[in-house]
């Protein structure tokens, strides 16, 4: 046993179920070395129990085959991962719709949604640029249900932003004054895809977000 748990590469060791077997590992190390001098210091005429060590041997080698177990779980879900970021290759240079309020202003051009509850009253739309500092602003629809919005890029002072990573702030509030939930999409176009914190995701620009925030695909 103590060969098959020494035997983790250093790659292995990059995973939770690699760290899991090395310290494993040094904990076999520690149970052993003290087993040795407890059996080297023992009474020849009161000699020790063994079935102790021996169940703690065999905890040992349970636990050994869970790390096993979740170094195979490992690998199914990275290859799952690898097989998803390759198919992901098909969305580049698609235009897609997304949650979330960051969005990338490509030639001038950038659009959203936003959908509003019952019960709104008043509805201000700002857009702020990579730094906080806002760029546009104006009034929004109050009515309930899914609304639109382009921009052009227009600065509220009548200059053009630039092209990059904006966000768009939706301030619904109700008769009181308090805010209202609002559900946010943006679209824009697939400029990369990859891996990131285990989870495949997609880039509109300086813009990224997790491929489970798609909602739709199409042709630019």
């Amino acid at each position: 046993m103590l060969d098959s748990v020494s035997s983790a590469t250093s790659s292995e060791a990059s995973t939770q179920a690699g760290q899991d077997q090395k310290k494993l590992e040094d904990d076999l190390n520690q149970f052993l070395n003290l087993l040795v001098a407890q059996l080297q210091n023992q009474d020849p005429l009161d000699p020790m129990d063994a079935s102790e060590f021996t169940n703690q041997l065999v905890q040992f080698s349970s636990v050994e085959q869970q790390i096993q177990a979740n170094a195979n779980l490992e690998d199914l879900i990275a290859a799952q991962q690898n097989t998803q970021a390759a198919s992901m290759v098909n969305y580049l240079g698609t235009v897609v719709e997304a949650k979330g309020s960051d969005f990338y202003l490509l030639n001038s051009e950038a659009a959203a949604t936003y959908t509003l509850p019952a019960g709104v009253q008043q509805n201000s739309i700002a857009v702020l640029d990579a730094s906080g500092a806002t760029m546009f602003t104006m009034k929004g629809e109050t009515g309930i249900g899914q609304q639109s919005i382009a921009w052009d890029g227009t600065k509220s002072d009548g200059t053009t932003a630039p092209d990059g990573s904006y966000s768009l702030v939706v301030s619904a509030t109700d008769a009181d004054g308090n805010f209202m939930p609002v559900e946010q999409t943006v679209f824009g176009l697939v400029t990369a895809t990859g891996i990131k914190d285990g989870n495949v995701s997609i880039s509109m620009g300086d813009v990224e977000t997790d491929m489970t925030n798609v909602i739709s695909v199409k042709s630019p």
